[in-house]
């Protein structure tokens, strides 16, 4: 298996504004120094709470907003280098879908327009194949043929996440970023957009990368799984042995929500004290240890770093201190 993303040292940092005449004071940094790597043809899931920073970390790996630093190799090319022309062409290779299906389709253009466009802009095959290569992709969607001249607002939320799917592929990619693809989603229609990426995704050889809060999507779908918290990782590794025993006190207070069908589980519920420190003014030493039931000293002072640690990479000074009580 072949790498086709690398992500080296990522940050992004926003100016913070105040006052009547908007002077910057300050920075918050969204992405703090992560590297990841995925490989061809596998689901990598990257969870966290609302403000972790995934949606931010994604959108700057294919420079929808341009990272303040760091490096992303897309099949070995350096992305942050390429210029505006150079980006618009390799884009055909990675695409986002978006958290809401209706806010990412425009509301005044058809269907037939909203899929037809990313072919027409990428000048992809001859206008009068367009048609077929539409019905052929609705049809890989789950949609039939009578959507193409409709608008987006006479579909229901799955079926306009449906639609964004499709635009997607229009260009053939490689690379799919799915941002919270189901979230906005009644939970009926939810398990069959998460069967309907796991089928394209075997089909057609794609390279997902998944943004989640919802563990139970992910346990379904991921290979692998980074854990993110406050702008950084805190856990990478093989999805089944992060389910069966996370080693990070955060990774373990994330899984001990999810819902288990069997009550003699012996799975004990964590629920964290307070909220996520602010991004503008972060913790010194681990950023979780404000929040950690097995927090010491050494927490407050010293971060720790992103290490293997008997098995996979681990931010914590203390693994697998409070991972016995969850799988009970």
């Amino acid at each position: 298996m072949s790498t086709i993303l690398e992500v080296e040292a990522l940050s992004k940092e926003f100016p913070v504004r105040r006052g009547l005449l908007q002077r910057q004071r300050g920075s918050v940094r969204a992405v703090d120094r992560v590297s990841l790597r995925l490989e061809e043809g596998e689901c990598f899931a990257l969870v966290g709470e609302s403000g972790s920073g995934k949606t931010t970390l994604a959108r700057s790996i294919i420079r929808l907003v341009e990272p303040s630093s760091g490096s992303v190799r897309f099949r070995g090319r350096e992305l942050l280098e390429l210029s505006p022309r150079e980006l618009r062409r390799q884009r055909r290779d990675f695409q986002m879908i978006f958290q809401d299906p209706y806010g990412s389709l425009n509301p005044r253009m058809t269907v037939r327009k909203i899929v037809a466009e990313p072919i027409e802009v990428h000048r992809l095959i001859p206008r009068a194949e367009i048609p077929g290569r539409l019905r052929e992709l609705l049809g890989l969607v789950g949609m039939p043929e009578d959507a193409l001249d409709r608008y987006p607002h006479e579909f229901s939320g799955g079926q306009r996440q449906r639609i964004g799917i499709a635009r997607a592929l229009a260009t053939e990619p490689s690379l799919l970023l799915a941002d919270e693809p189901v979230s906005a989603l009644d939970v009926s229609v939810q398990a069959q957009i998460i069967n309907l990426l796991v089928d394209l995704q075997r089909r057609l050889g794609l390279t997902l990368l998944l943004i989640a809060h919802d563990l139970a999507v992910v346990e379904q779908i991921a290979d692998r799984v980074a854990v993110m918290y406050l702008g950084r990782l805190v856990e990478v590794g093989n999805a089944s042995e992060i389910f069966a025993r996370p080693r990070h006190p955060y990774t373990v207070s994330l899984l001990s929500a999810v819902p288990v069908p069997d009550p003699t589980s012996g799975r004990q519920r964590i629920l964290l004290p307070g909220e996520p420190p602010s991004p503008m003014d972060p913790p010194s030493g681990c950023a979780f240890h404000p929040r950690c039931p097995i927090v010491r000293q050494r927490c407050s002072t010293d971060e720790p770093a992103l290490e293997e640690r008997a098995g996979w990479p681990v931010g914590c000074h203390y693994p697998d201190e409070m991972s016995a009580p969850l799988i009970g």
